[in-house]
């Protein structure tokens, strides 16, 4: 009997593969990348199947994923994430493989009441209906908490043998992993960059300026501090890494700034590029460069050199143009807008 098991590198959906091979259950796991998040993950995921003894099989989330992130049809959490509809997406291909696969059905590592937006009980009968896998999707850490699905009522796992587990507390399935002899997990949080706010504000102000969702754009928004200055962005490095970074993103028709004969930033310019954005952007450099100049020295290209001689930004003015995260009000005027689909 075969089964298709989502394994994201953590802790529940390893400890869910494990049951699921202790019950004699054929497991063919799979991995969805993504880059919202950690890279660490594909490791521990291969990790986990290499000390389990099941294959892996990753996937790579892309474009058509992006419009997910970008508009979903469940909302979002807390930040930028629909976790609601992220979750269904990756079922749905799931279900796909298990079709291909001949597999029976797909299990996954989800906790009744651990994550507050795609875990609660309404959430996980959404998810499994929406995902076309209604009977077939088995939550082994929970289901003696949900009602018996297919897999259970036709024999094809014990119920007795599965678990009851509830809450964000990880005592128990840590407890259960050292029992079992389950490791190489990583350690469990949230790991996922559209919980945090400080880059769903990056990535939500992308898409009120039109922009689309890419691999490239995730890239930038992962960098450096970033300004918004009316049709201008700024990002500003934060050390040499991030300076170096910078400068291997710039496009054309983007401005690189760095200050002249002292350490300091390198600042990346796009969008609407003018003598006044170019002082802002140079201003914003000057800031975080060690120079004390008063009349501070930068450099300036996107093809051709300039210079300019800027003061500081100050910290009226750096607070003014940081995006930042102004709220769920923000969030609904991108959904009534449609959102950016992505390319």
């Amino acid at each position: 009997m075969r089964a298709i098991g989502l394994i994201s590198g953590g802790l529940d959906s390893a400890l869910a593969a494990k049951i699921m091979l202790n019950m004699g259950v054929e497991v063919i796991g799979v991995h969805f990348a993504s880059p919202f998040w950690s890279g660490e993950a594909g490791a521990r995921a291969r990790r986990i199947s290499e000390d389990l003894g099941f294959p892996l099989r990753t996937i790579e989330l892309g474009e058509d994923y992006f419009g997910v992130i970008a508009s979903p049809r469940h909302g979002y959490g807390a930040a930028m994430n629909p976790c609601i509809d992220c979750k269904i997406f990756m079922l749905k291909r799931a279900k796909e493989i298990m079709e291909e696969s001949g597999a029976l059905f797909v299990f996954t590592g989800e906790v009744l009441g651990e994550r507050p937006m795609s875990q609660g009980p309404r959430a996980l009968k959404i998810i499994e209906r929406e995902s076309g896998l209604e009977g077939l999707l088995l939550r082994p850490l929970s289901a003696k908490l949900l009602d018996e699905t297919l897999v259970e009522k036709r024999g094809w796992v014990s119920r007795e043998g599965l678990l009851a587990l509830r809450g964000r507390s990880r005592r128990d399935q840590i407890r259960m992993a050292r029992e079992l002899g389950v490791s190489g997990y990583l350690t469990p949080a949230g790991g996922c960059l559209l919980t945090d706010r400080g880059f769903s504000a990056k990535l939500l102000d992308l898409l009120e300026h039109g922009g689309e969702l890419s691999r490239p754009e995730i890239e930038r928004l992962k960098v450096g501090r970033h300004f918004r200055y009316g049709g201008s962005k700024i990002i500003v490095g934060r050390n040499e890494e991030e300076n170096g970074i910078l400068r291997g993103l710039k496009g054309p028709g983007e401005v690189l700034l760095e200050v002249i004969g002292w350490s300091g930033p390198t600042a990346l310019l796009s969008g609407d590029v003018s003598e006044e954005s170019i002082r802002i952007a140079a201003s914003l450099t000057a800031r975080y460069s060690d120079c004390k100049l008063d009349a501070v020295p930068v450099a300036y290209w996107d093809g051709v050199r300039g210079e300019v001689s800027v003061g500081r930004a100050d910290e009226g003015l750096v607070e003014g143009l940081r995006i930042k995260w102004r709220g769920r009000p923000r969030l609904r005027l991108i959904l009534e807008r449609g959102g950016s689909r992505g390319k």
